[in-house]
């Protein structure tokens, strides 16, 4: 049993030493030297001119003169064809829309409001009909007794 843990141990202090030369290394890397610094600005400063003289304008147009010969024409785009145009689509019965939306009655609003003002109308209605069938009544039965008393 000690022979593993001591290869386990010589394991992770490989393992220590790995990282510790990993982290070293990434800090130098991170770290650049005065020399390399001054190097990677000049090297940057070229590329950015090299750049600046190959510069494309798609949208704009520049005021100078020599970056005006950067614009580029515009793009070309194929004529585009809509598939579903082509096929005519079979026309069904039009109908006016509106026609939905109207109520099915166009007076249902003023039934609705006067309503009650009916609803009295027709029971005064109903009482006048009532009183003239009565004296109708009255009338006729005079008219058989005058008949019967002659």
């Amino acid at each position: 049993m000690s022979g593993e843990e001591e290869s386990i141990e010589q394991a992770a202090a490989a393992r220590r030493e790995r990282l510790r030369a990993l982290r070293a290394a990434q800090d130098l890397l991170n770290t650049p030297d005065d020399d390399s610094a001054v190097q990677v600005d000049n090297e940057t400063d070229v590329a950015n001119e090299e750049n600046n003289l190959n510069m494309k304008f798609r949208n704009y147009l520049p005021h100078d003169k020599q970056l005006q010969e950067g614009k580029l024409a515009p793009p070309v785009l194929p004529k585009f064809e809509d598939p579903v145009a082509i096929v005519p689509v079979p026309e069904e019965r039009k109908e006016d829309p509106f026609v939905n939306i109207a109520p099915k009655k166009p007076n249902w609003d003023l039934r609705r409001d006067l309503q009650k003002k009916l609803d009295k109308l027709e029971r005064r209605t109903q009482k006048a009909m009532f009183q003239l069938m009565e004296q109708q009544e009255k009338e006729k039965h005079l008219a058989e007794e005058g008949r019967n008393s002659d």
